[in-house]
């Protein structure tokens, strides 16, 4: 979110809180990306902002459905009412607050692996209309092989991460693997270390696919202690998500603090990944 937007941002979760009688002496915005997490003292509330534009309420639906499922996932504050609120030209979606007991870098795999897998199981339980991790291909190949959406990204990166996307997504597909309700983003900025366990956040991201495409989003020590994972699928994934990571980042409309260093970052990443795969390919 632009920084010229986030006091009237701030002012509409405020306001939606008071409707609940969830006053705030004290409003701290936590994370700035396409929206803002404002934390609202003393009510214990959890706000996210949003332009309208953002689907917020599929991150409120599948967190209503998965309310019953016991399933890690931080839940929407039970005082209000379990939807998207539109005030002053924002959404705005309250949420329970957490106090975070560690921070995220710090998730002990092992927990961070079976809260990934109780997730998946009550995911499973879920009837939900998302999108096949193929859409998010779709949308980032629009990205890329538009130079007027993606104007600064280099024609060599472009040839790059448009045969990447279109390669290796085609490869995790002859595989013919599962597929089933994801996250679409476990990342460990996405699970937060509380009082009462590791607890996913930011549901707005869930897609189809195999489980291997949200493993490819943890650490490789957490992704060793899942049950069951393909080790090769999950290779391909991890080269998918760096190529779905990198498109945004050079989206000219994309706000993620610092994303095109972050974007160069992952595409040096990406192709080492890429190189790897290929030596593997040829047996050495």
């Amino acid at each position: 979110m632009k920084d010229t937007e986030i006091p009237r941002a701030v002012a509409a979760a405020v306001g939606t809180a008071a409707e609940y009688g969830l006053g705030a002496d004290d409003a701290a915005v936590l994370h700035n990306s396409n929206r803002i997490a404002v934390r609202l003292r003393p009510g214990g509330v959890l706000a996210r902002v949003a332009s309208l534009a953002n689907h917020l309420d599929v991150e409120v639906e599948i967190a209503r459905r998965l309310a019953g499922t016991d399933s890690p996932v931080a839940g929407l504050d039970p005082r209000a009412e379990p939807r998207v609120h539109v005030r002053d030209g924002f959404a705005v979606t309250l949420w329970t607050y957490y106090e975070p007991t560690a921070a995220p870098e710090n998730h002990p795999p092992a927990a961070y692996a079976d809260a990934l897998a109780r997730l998946h199981a009550g995911l499973r339980r879920v009837t939900f209309a998302a999108p096949y991790f193929t859409d998010r291909v779709a949308d980032a190949l629009r990205v890329v092989e538009d130079p007027a959406v993606s104007p600064d990204l280099g024609a060599a990166e472009r040839a790059l991460l448009t045969g990447t996307l279109h390669g290796i997504s085609r490869a995790i597909l002859d595989r013919s693997p599962r597929q089933q309700l994801l996250h679409g983003e476990p990342h460990p900025g996405n699970l937060l270390a509380t009082a009462d366990g590791p607890l996913f956040i930011d549901l707005e991201t869930v897609c189809r696919g195999p489980v291997e495409f949200d493993l490819a989003h943890a650490p490789e020590d957490v992704a060793a202690r899942y049950p069951g994972a393909d080790s090769a699928l999950l290779a391909d994934c991890r080269i998918l998500g760096l190529a779905l990571a990198v498109s945004w980042r050079w989206d000219r409309d994309d706000q993620l603090p610092d994303g095109r260093r972050k974007g160069r970052e992952w595409l040096a990443q990406m192709q080492t990944d890429l190189d790897r795969r290929e030596h593997a390919a040829d047996g050495h």
